[in-house]
Protein backbone atom coordinates (compact mmCIF):
# COMPACT_ATOMS: atom_id res chain seq x y z
CA UNK A 1 0.00 0.00 0.00
CA UNK A 2 1.39 3.40 -1.00
CA UNK A 3 2.15 5.73 1.91
CA UNK A 4 0.30 9.03 1.97
CA UNK A 5 2.65 11.77 0.66
CA UNK A 6 2.08 13.93 3.76
CA UNK A 7 3.39 11.35 6.23
CA UNK A 8 7.18 11.76 5.63
CA UNK A 9 6.82 15.52 6.15
CA UNK A 10 4.75 15.02 9.30
CA UNK A 11 7.38 12.60 10.70
CA UNK A 12 10.11 15.13 9.97
CA UNK A 13 8.12 17.80 11.80
CA UNK A 14 7.55 15.51 14.80
CA UNK A 15 11.27 14.78 14.94
CA UNK A 16 11.72 18.45 15.83
CA UNK A 17 9.33 18.17 18.79
CA UNK A 18 11.16 17.61 22.07
CA UNK A 19 9.71 16.19 25.25
CA UNK A 20 9.82 19.20 27.62
CA UNK A 21 11.22 17.14 30.51
CA UNK A 22 13.62 14.75 28.77
CA UNK A 23 14.76 17.24 26.10
CA UNK A 24 14.94 14.59 23.37
CA UNK A 25 12.79 14.26 20.20
CA UNK A 26 9.54 12.40 20.88
CA UNK A 27 10.22 10.23 17.83
CA UNK A 28 13.56 9.16 19.31
CA UNK A 29 11.86 8.31 22.62
CA UNK A 30 9.31 6.04 20.98
CA UNK A 31 6.44 8.34 21.97
CA UNK A 32 4.89 8.58 18.48
CA UNK A 33 2.60 5.55 18.26
CA UNK A 34 0.56 6.24 15.13
CA UNK A 35 0.26 8.81 12.31
CA UNK A 36 -2.53 8.96 9.74
CA UNK A 37 -3.41 11.47 7.03
CA UNK A 38 -6.24 11.72 4.51
CA UNK A 39 -6.55 13.43 1.13
CA UNK A 40 -8.15 16.51 2.71
CA UNK A 41 -5.03 17.20 4.79
CA UNK A 42 -6.48 16.00 8.08
CA UNK A 43 -3.74 14.47 10.22
CA UNK A 44 -4.14 12.19 13.24
CA UNK A 45 -1.21 11.68 15.65
CA UNK A 46 -1.25 9.36 18.64
CA UNK A 47 1.41 10.19 21.22
CA UNK A 48 2.30 7.92 24.15
CA UNK A 49 3.01 9.66 27.44
CA UNK A 50 5.59 8.13 29.76
CA UNK A 51 3.08 8.02 32.63
CA UNK A 52 -0.67 8.57 32.86
CA UNK A 53 -0.42 11.65 35.08
CA UNK A 54 2.29 13.37 33.03
CA UNK A 55 2.25 17.07 34.07
CA UNK A 56 3.42 18.11 30.60
CA UNK A 57 0.52 16.58 28.66
CA UNK A 58 -0.87 19.96 27.60
CA UNK A 59 2.60 21.23 26.63
CA UNK A 60 3.27 18.11 24.54
CA UNK A 61 -0.12 18.36 22.82
CA UNK A 62 0.55 22.00 21.99
CA UNK A 63 4.02 21.32 20.61
CA UNK A 64 2.82 18.45 18.42
CA UNK A 65 -0.14 20.46 17.14
CA UNK A 66 2.01 23.48 16.28
CA UNK A 67 4.69 21.43 14.53
CA UNK A 68 2.28 19.42 12.38
CA UNK A 69 0.06 22.41 11.56
CA UNK A 70 3.11 24.13 10.05
CA UNK A 71 3.53 21.34 7.45
CA UNK A 72 2.40 22.38 3.96
CA UNK A 73 -0.80 20.61 2.98
CA UNK A 74 -2.03 19.99 6.54
CA UNK A 75 -5.51 21.41 7.15
CA UNK A 76 -6.22 20.04 10.65
CA UNK A 77 -4.47 18.12 13.41
CA UNK A 78 -6.02 15.70 15.89
CA UNK A 79 -3.68 14.68 18.73
CA UNK A 80 -4.62 11.72 20.88
CA UNK A 81 -2.68 10.91 24.05
CA UNK A 82 -2.02 7.38 25.26
CA UNK A 83 0.32 5.87 27.84
CA UNK A 84 3.39 3.68 27.35
CA UNK A 85 3.22 0.10 28.56
CA UNK A 86 5.90 -1.42 30.79
CA UNK A 87 7.90 -2.79 27.88
CA UNK A 88 7.94 0.56 26.07
CA UNK A 89 8.99 2.42 29.22
CA UNK A 90 11.79 -0.07 29.84
CA UNK A 91 13.04 0.37 26.27
CA UNK A 92 13.03 4.15 26.68
CA UNK A 93 14.90 3.99 30.02
CA UNK A 94 17.51 1.65 28.57
CA UNK A 95 17.99 3.98 25.59
CA UNK A 96 18.38 7.01 27.85
CA UNK A 97 20.95 5.22 29.97
CA UNK A 98 23.00 4.39 26.90
CA UNK A 99 22.03 0.72 26.92
CA UNK A 100 22.94 0.20 30.57
CA UNK A 101 20.37 -1.41 32.84
CA UNK A 102 22.19 -0.70 36.09
CA UNK A 103 21.95 2.66 37.81
CA UNK A 104 25.14 4.63 38.10
CA UNK A 105 26.04 8.21 38.93
CA UNK A 106 26.84 9.56 35.45
CA UNK A 107 28.95 12.46 36.75
CA UNK A 108 31.36 10.05 38.44
CA UNK A 109 32.03 8.06 35.26
CA UNK A 110 35.33 8.42 33.37
CA UNK A 111 34.97 10.69 30.38
CA UNK A 112 31.87 12.51 31.63
CA UNK A 113 32.06 16.11 30.36
CA UNK A 114 29.68 17.78 32.83
CA UNK A 115 31.34 20.23 35.20
CA UNK A 116 29.90 19.70 38.67
CA UNK A 117 30.04 22.80 40.87
CA UNK A 118 29.18 22.38 44.54
CA UNK A 119 28.15 25.70 46.12
CA UNK A 120 29.11 25.60 49.80
CA UNK A 121 29.14 27.91 52.81
CA UNK A 122 30.31 27.68 56.37
CA UNK A 123 27.04 28.97 57.83
CA UNK A 124 23.46 29.68 56.81
CA UNK A 125 22.06 33.07 55.91
CA UNK A 126 24.82 34.10 53.49
CA UNK A 127 22.65 33.79 50.35
CA UNK A 128 24.20 30.55 49.09
CA UNK A 129 21.01 29.31 47.43
CA UNK A 130 20.36 32.68 45.77
CA UNK A 131 23.90 32.63 44.39
CA UNK A 132 23.35 29.09 43.10
CA UNK A 133 20.11 29.95 41.29
CA UNK A 134 21.35 33.19 39.76
CA UNK A 135 24.68 31.65 38.73
CA UNK A 136 22.82 28.79 37.04
CA UNK A 137 20.66 31.25 35.10
CA UNK A 138 23.70 33.33 34.13
CA UNK A 139 25.44 30.21 32.79
CA UNK A 140 22.27 29.24 30.92
CA UNK A 141 22.21 32.70 29.30
CA UNK A 142 25.65 31.84 27.87
CA UNK A 143 23.97 29.01 25.99
CA UNK A 144 24.97 26.29 28.46
CA UNK A 145 22.79 23.36 29.50
CA UNK A 146 22.51 23.66 33.28
CA UNK A 147 20.98 21.54 36.02
CA UNK A 148 20.50 22.29 39.72
CA UNK A 149 20.42 19.64 42.42
CA UNK A 150 19.08 21.09 45.65
CA UNK A 151 21.19 18.99 48.02
CA UNK A 152 20.31 21.20 50.99
CA UNK A 153 18.29 18.35 52.45
CA UNK A 154 17.02 20.25 55.48
CA UNK A 155 16.60 23.74 53.97
CA UNK A 156 15.61 23.07 50.35
CA UNK A 157 14.72 26.53 49.02
CA UNK A 158 15.65 26.21 45.33
CA UNK A 159 12.09 25.45 44.08
CA UNK A 160 10.71 28.58 45.78
CA UNK A 161 13.56 30.75 44.48
CA UNK A 162 12.68 29.65 40.94
CA UNK A 163 8.94 30.09 41.40
CA UNK A 164 8.27 26.36 40.96
CA UNK A 165 5.82 26.20 43.86
CA UNK A 166 4.48 22.66 44.32
CA UNK A 167 5.89 21.34 41.02
CA UNK A 168 6.74 17.66 41.14
CA UNK A 169 8.94 15.59 38.85
CA UNK A 170 7.56 12.92 36.56
CA UNK A 171 8.63 9.47 37.74
CA UNK A 172 8.89 6.75 35.09
CA UNK A 173 9.17 3.59 37.18
CA UNK A 174 12.62 4.07 38.76
CA UNK A 175 13.69 7.04 36.61
CA UNK A 176 13.00 10.63 37.74
CA UNK A 177 12.70 13.49 35.27
CA UNK A 178 14.00 16.86 36.53
CA UNK A 179 11.47 19.67 36.59
CA UNK A 180 11.90 22.21 33.75
CA UNK A 181 12.42 25.75 35.04
CA UNK A 182 12.99 29.24 33.66
CA UNK A 183 15.98 29.74 31.43
CA UNK A 184 15.89 26.08 30.40
CA UNK A 185 17.20 24.92 33.80
CA UNK A 186 16.61 21.33 34.92
CA UNK A 187 15.89 21.16 38.65
CA UNK A 188 15.43 18.49 41.28
CA UNK A 189 15.02 18.93 45.02
CA UNK A 190 14.23 16.64 47.91
CA UNK A 191 11.37 19.03 48.60
CA UNK A 192 9.76 17.93 45.31
CA UNK A 193 9.75 14.30 46.45
CA UNK A 194 8.15 14.82 49.87
CA UNK A 195 4.45 13.93 50.25
CA UNK A 196 3.76 17.45 51.54
CA UNK A 197 5.62 20.76 51.83
CA UNK A 198 5.39 20.82 55.62
CA UNK A 199 6.92 17.38 56.13
CA UNK A 200 10.20 17.53 58.05
CA UNK A 201 13.22 15.67 56.67
CA UNK A 202 15.17 14.08 59.51
CA UNK A 203 17.58 11.78 57.72
CA UNK A 204 21.08 10.87 58.82
CA UNK A 205 23.75 8.33 57.97
CA UNK A 206 22.85 5.51 55.54
CA UNK A 207 19.33 6.83 54.78
CA UNK A 208 20.71 10.24 53.82
CA UNK A 209 23.44 8.60 51.73
CA UNK A 210 20.89 6.52 49.81
CA UNK A 211 18.73 9.59 49.19
CA UNK A 212 21.69 11.45 47.67
CA UNK A 213 22.54 8.47 45.47
CA UNK A 214 18.94 8.43 44.24
CA UNK A 215 19.02 12.14 43.38
CA UNK A 216 22.24 11.66 41.42
CA UNK A 217 21.70 8.26 39.78
CA UNK A 218 17.94 7.93 39.34
CA UNK A 219 17.39 11.39 37.84
CA UNK A 220 17.71 11.56 34.06
CA UNK A 221 19.74 14.75 33.69
CA UNK A 222 20.53 14.37 30.00
CA UNK A 223 23.56 16.11 28.52
CA UNK A 224 24.58 18.94 30.85
CA UNK A 225 27.41 21.41 30.59
CA UNK A 226 27.07 22.26 34.29
CA UNK A 227 25.40 20.67 37.31
CA UNK A 228 25.21 22.98 40.32
CA UNK A 229 24.82 21.38 43.75
CA UNK A 230 23.35 23.60 46.45
CA UNK A 231 24.95 22.09 49.57
CA UNK A 232 23.70 22.52 53.14
CA UNK A 233 25.75 25.02 55.15
CA UNK A 234 28.59 23.62 57.20
CA UNK A 235 30.73 20.51 56.88
CA UNK A 236 28.26 17.73 57.66
CA UNK A 237 27.17 14.43 56.13
CA UNK A 238 25.97 15.79 52.79
CA UNK A 239 29.21 17.61 51.93
CA UNK A 240 31.24 14.52 52.80
CA UNK A 241 28.96 12.12 50.95
CA UNK A 242 28.83 14.20 47.76
CA UNK A 243 32.58 14.70 47.82
CA UNK A 244 33.00 10.93 47.87
CA UNK A 245 30.33 10.21 45.23
CA UNK A 246 31.57 12.84 42.75
CA UNK A 247 35.27 13.31 43.49
CA UNK A 248 35.77 15.30 40.29
CA UNK A 249 33.42 18.06 41.45
CA UNK A 250 34.66 21.60 42.09
CA UNK A 251 33.62 23.82 44.98
CA UNK A 252 32.57 27.47 45.19
CA UNK A 253 32.68 28.89 48.72
CA UNK A 254 30.12 31.61 49.50
CA UNK A 255 30.67 34.01 52.39
CA UNK A 256 29.71 37.50 53.51
CA UNK A 257 32.14 40.31 54.38
CA UNK A 258 32.12 40.02 58.19
CA UNK A 259 34.94 38.18 59.93
CA UNK A 260 32.65 35.73 61.73
CA UNK A 261 31.26 34.45 58.43
CA UNK A 262 34.65 34.30 56.74
CA UNK A 263 36.16 32.17 59.51
CA UNK A 264 33.54 29.44 59.18
CA UNK A 265 33.62 29.70 55.37
CA UNK A 266 37.28 28.63 55.51
CA UNK A 267 36.12 25.36 57.07
CA UNK A 268 33.85 24.63 54.12
CA UNK A 269 36.78 25.13 51.76
CA UNK A 270 39.05 23.01 53.92
CA UNK A 271 36.49 20.18 53.96
CA UNK A 272 36.49 20.19 50.15
CA UNK A 273 40.29 20.02 50.17
CA UNK A 274 40.24 17.08 52.59
CA UNK A 275 37.90 15.28 50.19
CA UNK A 276 40.39 16.09 47.40
CA UNK A 277 37.96 18.35 45.55
CA UNK A 278 39.28 21.46 43.84
CA UNK A 279 38.12 24.76 45.34
CA UNK A 280 37.38 26.92 42.30
CA UNK A 281 37.13 30.19 44.22
CA UNK A 282 35.32 32.36 46.75
CA UNK A 283 32.17 34.44 46.26
CA UNK A 284 31.51 37.33 48.65
CA UNK A 285 27.78 38.02 48.86
CA UNK A 286 26.11 41.14 50.34
CA UNK A 287 29.38 43.03 49.90
CA UNK A 288 27.81 46.50 50.11
CA UNK A 289 24.65 48.42 49.39
CA UNK A 290 24.39 51.46 47.15
CA UNK A 291 22.51 54.27 48.89
CA UNK A 292 21.80 57.91 48.04
CA UNK A 293 22.96 60.44 50.63
CA UNK A 294 20.09 62.77 51.68
CA UNK A 295 22.58 65.63 52.13
CA UNK A 296 24.74 65.54 48.99
CA UNK A 297 22.39 63.44 46.85
CA UNK A 298 25.38 61.38 45.74
CA UNK A 299 25.47 57.58 45.67
CA UNK A 300 27.64 55.94 48.34
CA UNK A 301 28.54 52.40 49.23
CA UNK A 302 27.25 51.35 52.62
CA UNK A 303 29.10 48.32 54.00
CA UNK A 304 26.36 46.80 56.14
CA UNK A 305 28.34 43.73 57.15
CA UNK A 306 31.87 45.08 57.26
CA UNK A 307 34.40 44.43 54.54
CA UNK A 308 37.19 42.14 53.45
CA UNK A 309 35.71 38.77 54.44
CA UNK A 310 35.83 37.28 50.97
CA UNK A 311 39.42 38.31 50.41
CA UNK A 312 40.39 36.84 53.80
CA UNK A 313 38.86 33.48 52.92
CA UNK A 314 40.56 33.44 49.52
CA UNK A 315 43.94 34.33 51.04
CA UNK A 316 43.62 31.76 53.82
CA UNK A 317 42.65 28.93 51.46
CA UNK A 318 45.38 29.85 48.98
CA UNK A 319 47.95 29.72 51.78
CA UNK A 320 46.59 26.39 53.03
CA UNK A 321 46.45 24.66 49.63
CA UNK A 322 49.06 24.29 46.90
CA UNK A 323 47.19 26.43 44.37
CA UNK A 324 45.53 29.83 44.11
CA UNK A 325 41.96 30.18 45.36
CA UNK A 326 40.78 33.55 43.96
CA UNK A 327 38.03 35.86 45.09
CA UNK A 328 35.83 35.46 42.00
CA UNK A 329 33.06 37.95 42.74
CA UNK A 330 31.71 40.51 45.16
CA UNK A 331 27.93 40.75 44.89
CA UNK A 332 26.24 43.93 46.16
CA UNK A 333 23.22 43.66 48.42
CA UNK A 334 19.98 45.14 47.15
CA UNK A 335 16.29 44.86 47.98
CA UNK A 336 15.65 43.70 44.41
CA UNK A 337 17.84 40.67 45.02
CA UNK A 338 15.91 39.82 48.18
CA UNK A 339 12.40 40.47 46.87
CA UNK A 340 13.16 38.66 43.61
CA UNK A 341 13.93 35.52 45.59
CA UNK A 342 10.70 35.88 47.56
CA UNK A 343 8.70 36.18 44.33
CA UNK A 344 10.51 33.37 42.55
CA UNK A 345 12.00 35.76 39.99
CA UNK A 346 15.82 35.72 40.33
CA UNK A 347 17.47 39.06 39.66
CA UNK A 348 19.55 37.76 36.74
CA UNK A 349 16.26 37.01 34.98
CA UNK A 350 14.16 39.98 36.14
CA UNK A 351 16.75 42.82 36.25
CA UNK A 352 19.80 41.71 34.21
CA UNK A 353 21.26 45.25 34.18
CA UNK A 354 21.20 45.62 37.96
CA UNK A 355 24.67 45.77 39.62
CA UNK A 356 23.96 42.56 41.56
CA UNK A 357 22.92 40.75 38.38
CA UNK A 358 25.96 42.06 36.54
CA UNK A 359 28.23 40.82 39.34
CA UNK A 360 26.71 37.34 39.05
CA UNK A 361 27.00 37.45 35.25
CA UNK A 362 30.67 38.29 35.72
CA UNK A 363 30.97 35.35 38.10
CA UNK A 364 29.52 33.06 35.44
CA UNK A 365 32.05 34.35 32.93
CA UNK A 366 34.85 33.72 35.43
CA UNK A 367 33.62 30.19 36.10
CA UNK A 368 33.38 29.44 32.38
CA UNK A 369 36.81 30.89 31.66
CA UNK A 370 38.56 28.96 34.44
CA UNK A 371 38.81 25.64 32.70
CA UNK A 372 38.87 22.54 34.83
CA UNK A 373 42.45 21.53 35.54
CA UNK A 374 44.29 18.77 37.36
CA UNK A 375 45.67 20.97 40.13
CA UNK A 376 43.87 20.21 43.37
CA UNK A 377 41.81 17.39 41.81
CA UNK A 378 41.87 13.74 42.74
CA UNK A 379 43.22 11.53 39.94
CA UNK A 380 41.77 8.04 39.37
CA UNK A 381 45.11 6.25 39.64
CA UNK A 382 45.51 2.70 40.91
CA UNK A 383 48.61 1.54 42.75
Amino acid sequence: MTEHPLLPHVRAALHQVEDPEIRRPITELGMVDEIRADDDGNVFVRVLLTVAGCPMRSEITGRVTSAVTAVDGVSSVDVELGVMNDEQREAMRTMLRGGQQQRAIPFAQPGNLTRVLAVASGKGGVGKSSVTVNLALALAKQGRAVGILDADIYGHSIPDLLGLGDARPTVVDDMIMPVPAMGGLRVISIGMLKPSRDQVVAWRGPILDRALTQLLADVYWGDLDYLLLDLPPGTGDVAMSLGQKIPSSEVLVVTTPQTAASEVAERAGTMAHILEQRVLGVVENMSWMETTCPHCEQSHRLELFGSGGGALVAEALTERFVYEVPLLAQIPFDESLLSGGDRGTPIVESHPDHPSAQAITGLAEQVASRKKGLLGTRLPLAT
